[in-house]
């Protein structure tokens, strides 16, 4: 299973706004700055993130946007789902409205395919907005901790 840009690229965009919480709304131009993102591109995820009510807009000279639920409360796997679709490497074990095949019952990779999904699910489930930023935090720590002299 491979990740398109959409993906990739609209989670950046939202652990972004995550690590930018209390700071009022956001601009796009900021984010796609900050991320390497094309700002164009970026509009077009963020609008599916808002029909899924993962990001809210605010209008106005001082609009941009916010996360519509607590960092706490998004996962990586509420993002990958909404831009990227199902989490599943075969049509067989879709999350939702899986293809049956006649040969459902005696199929022995759809049961390997299904673990697959299910790994992966737990994995993308179990890693907050809130986690990433706290990630990062200890990243910068750590990579301030360290002075190299020569």
């Amino acid at each position: 299973m491979r990740l398109s840009t959409k993906g990739r690229y609209g989670l950046k965009a939202m652990f972004d706004l995550a690590q930018h919480i209390g700071e009022g709304p956001v601009s796009l131009k900021n984010v796609a700055e900050r991320q390497g993102i094309s700002e164009h591109y970026l509009e077009q995820l963020i609008s599916g993130l808002r029909k899924a009510s993962l990001v809210k807009s605010v209008r106005g000279a001082q609009g941009g946007y916010t996360l519509a639920r607590d960092a706490s409360k998004i996962t990586v796997g509420d993002i990958i789902r909404v831009l990227e679709g199902p989490i599943a490497p075969v049509e067989c074990v879709a999350e939702e409205d899986p293809e049956i095949c006649d040969k459902a019952d005696c199929c022995v990779t759809r049961r390997i395919w299904e673990r697959v999904r299910d790994s992966i699910a737990d994995v993308l489930d179990s890693v907050t907005l809130e986690d990433m930023v706290k990630d990062a935090e200890r990243l910068q720590r750590d990579e301030n901790f360290y002075m190299y002299y020569i």
